[in-house]
């Protein structure tokens, strides 16, 4: 894999928050059982049964998200976020943290800062707090930033890979559901605007991960501290699913969920979230997407294909990157 800066002679400059970065992605990984984004797939399977189980998931995912619940998830995240790239600031300089710090490509607090202005207005900041299934969240960033910081690595590649991978799934399915503007109002979360191919960036940031010098006890507290992360979230998913259920909303039709034919718009095969699902799980991509196709000229199967396909191959892309 080739990478290179286009304002640096060296690429490590981007750990001072600069230059562009332009990362090749046509060389295939050659990876190892005990890399640790290897050890990070295989020893967060259970976390990731349990998170695409989710109601709340499953139901943004089928287009199903009312307005205040993808407002409060912003709220959330806004929180995470901040409370997370505080911590990578104070530890950009730490061996295990200098070589994955990518505030400019990476860093998200800024864009969820439009995002929140968009939908609360320009007092935003008076109307959010933080919320009780948040706060365990934020407190466990700041304590690991503060007496951990090597753990910082299993939140970091967890919420930001996620981000370049499904959340790229959920930028369609909101912006439909929820009618949000084309131009990308309300949606900055999901806009990376440093990265131009993100297949390269995120084998570039495994690649980095990869190479940090770790013995096999830290690169399973690593593991360990990613699942706690799952369950982080989990509870956050949860805390707005319960909310839900006391606001009266009309949701969006399943159908405005996303759908397989839009991804396949253009004719790469690569976009194609249920080959992408299958050869993570099967390993058979070219009789996956065949079936998907055939599914999808029978006018019955193409509500719930999407569906079923929105919610597989999110979670697939996320986790098993």
């Amino acid at each position: 894999m080739e990478a290179r800066v286009t304002s640096e002679p060296k690429f490590n400059s981007v750990t001072n928050g600069g230059a562009r970065i332009v990362v090749g992605d046509d060389d295939d990984e050659v990876l190892s059982p005990t890399d640790l984004s290897e050890m990070l797939a295989e020893g967060t399977k259970e976390s990731h049964d349990r998170a695409e189980n989710c109601q709340f998931v499953k139901d943004f995912l089928r287009g199903r998200i009312k307005r205040e619940l993808f407002k409060r998830g912003t709220v959330a995240l806004y929180f995470v976020y901040s409370a997370m790239e505080e911590e990578i600031e104070k530890n950009k300089d730490h061996p295990h943290i200098a070589p994955i710090y990518f505030p400019a490509e990476l860093h998200r607090r800024e864009a969820l800062a439009r995002d929140l202005e968009y939908f609360y207005g320009e007092d935003w900041e008076s109307q959010i707090s933080l919320s009780t299934g948040t706060k365990p969240y934020v407190d466990r960033i700041h304590e690991v930033g503060e007496t951990d910081p090597v753990l910082l690595v299993a939140h970091s590649y967890t919420r930001y890979m996620g981000d370049l991978s499904g959340g790229q799934i959920l930028k369609k399915v909101a912006q439909r559901a929820l009618k949000l503007p084309s131009t990308g109002e309300g949606l900055n979360f999901y806009q990376f605007e440093g990265i131009h191919s993100h297949k390269g960036f995120k084998q570039l940031y495994r690649s980095r991960m990869n190479e940090l010098e770790l013995d096999t006890e830290t690169k399973e507290r690593i593991v360990d501290e990613s699942n706690r992360a799952f369950g982080f979230n989990m509870m956050v998913f949860t805390e707005l699913e319960e909310i839900g259920k006391t606001i009266k909303e009309e949701v969006q039709d399943a159908g405005l969920g996303h759908s397989h034919a839009e991804i396949m718009q253009g004719g790469d095969i690569n976009k194609c979230p249920y080959y992408a699902a299958k050869m993570a799980v099967s390993g058979n991509p070219t009789y996956a997407c065949q079936l998907a196709m055939m599914l999808l000229r029978h006018p019955p199967c193409q509500v719930a294909l999407a569906a079923w396909v929105a919610v597989l191959a999110g979670f697939a892309a996320w986790y098993l990157l």
